[in-house]
């Protein structure tokens, strides 16, 4: 599809940029990412209980040393318990102070294997406790990436404390998520980043600069 022409609130308002990627962008080239405007980057890391994502550990080291704050991401699978995929993203992603907090990706994946949908209470329930195991042991509380329809389906705005990371392609996310707070925009799944591989997802950071200094400081791992 062609790329969403945009007007009113626009991607290009915010001054902080940065990507998500797994191992489809292969190797990534960070410092020239860097000097095109990334300024923070999150890598698949794992999925359900027994899938990892090998883009993580082949690019997060690149990024530490080129400055890039980097984080992993978990794509959860409805069909292990919130335990255990806690449990195989901790033993897979090491704690390393700097990097940025863990999130927790839930959105329904049509594709899946797993065709269980729990009902909203249930689904609230199991991201809570993903959520707690991962901020009890990274020391900082997860992120929670999703999408307009999970979050309407299972009524995420009553998760108080929740930071989200939200997708939206084609509109504002104060149109999609009314009311929400938020403090990342994926607006974009086709962008085009020097020293990336392909395409690749682009999101926005909701402040100024001097709060993105701000939010690094008290939410990166310590």
């Amino acid at each position: 599809t062609a790329p969403h022409e945009w007007d009113g609130l626009v991607p290009a308002l915010y001054s902080v940029h940065g990507i998500d990627a797994a191992r489809y962008q292969g190797v990534i080239d960070w410092s020239t990412a860097r000097n095109a405007g990334v300024s923070f980057a999150w890598l698949k890391a794992t999925e359900g209980g027994d899938h990892i994502d090998p883009g993580f550990v082949t690019n997060a080291p690149g990024a530490r040393s080129a400055g890039v704050p980097v984080g992993a991401y978990h794509f959860y699978y409805f069909c292990r318990t919130p335990e255990e995929q806690a449990k195989w993203f901790m033993q897979n992603v090491p704690h390393v102070p700097g990097d940025l907090p863990p999130v927790l990706d839930i959105e329904w994946n049509h594709q899946s294997s797993c065709k269980r949908k729990p009902d909203p209470l249930t689904v609230r329930s199991e991201m809570a406790r993903f959520v707690n195991l991962l901020s009890d042991h990274y020391g900082t509380l997860p992120v929670i990436y999703t999408t307009p329809d999970f979050y309407a389906d299972n009524d995420l705005g009553q998760m108080h404390g929740a930071e989200f990371w939200l997708r939206t392609v084609a509109a504002h996310p104060s149109e999609r998520y009314p009311g929400e707070d938020w403090s990342f925009w994926q607006y974009t799944g086709t962008g085009v980043v020097p020293g990336v591989g392909g395409n690749v997802d682009i999101n926005a950071f909701g402040g100024s600069p001097e709060s993105w200094s701000r939010w690094l400081s008290a939410r990166r791992q310590s």
